[in-house]
């Protein structure tokens, strides 16, 4: 069983929270949702609520095994905190298993730690992560060593089987 960080906030893409989270829990990983304020519930785009576990004060990366950045709005508002610029940082620099879908891989252009690693993301992301020095595909899911990102709710059942057999 892998603790797994799932950072969140507001006018996240429900799905891309849900699904991933079902699955992790499914396959017996222990999940924490972290954002901002503890106790908070936020709401996705489409009116999921998500109960918040932690706040980023609250954590550190060496508590957990791996990461997840669902993507929506969420990862824009995330990446201008600098608490959890440098937690994403964190797992990229230990080669923990990081997995972020859709806008999520903004957060790795706010790290400075795209240069050379192959990922994808969401269609209008795409060109950032490129100028950014990563090597972009456009592929349901790119794995680059322990770091899996996928572009769309559209690639999630191939996107959940990877973030799961990564924490096998």
């Amino acid at each position: 069983m892998s603790k797994v960080a799932v950072i969140v906030t507001d006018f996240v893409e429900d799905v891309e929270y849900t699904s991933p989270v079902e699955a992790l829990k499914q396959a017996g990983n222990d999940v924490t949702v972290i954002e901002f304020e503890a106790g908070k519930t936020v709401k996705g785009k489409h009116g999921v609520n998500i109960k918040i576990d932690k706040t980023i004060d609250e954590v550190k990366p060496d508590d957990f095994d791996a990461l997840l950045i669902p993507g929506g709005f969420s990862p824009d508002q995330l990446r201008a905190d600098e608490r959890m610029v440098d937690f994403v940082k964190a797992f990229l620099l230990a080669s923990k298993p990081t997995f972020a879908i859709c806008h999520g891989p903004q957060l790795f252009i706010q790290t400075g730690l795209t240069k050379g690693r192959k990922m994808t993301a969401y269609v209008t992301v795409r060109p950032d992560l490129y100028y950014a020095g990563a090597e972009v595909e456009d592929q349901p899911v790119v794995i680059d060593n322990n770091l899996v990102t996928s572009r769309a709710p559209d690639d999630l059942d191939q996107f959940n089987h990877a973030i799961v057999d990564a924490l096998k």
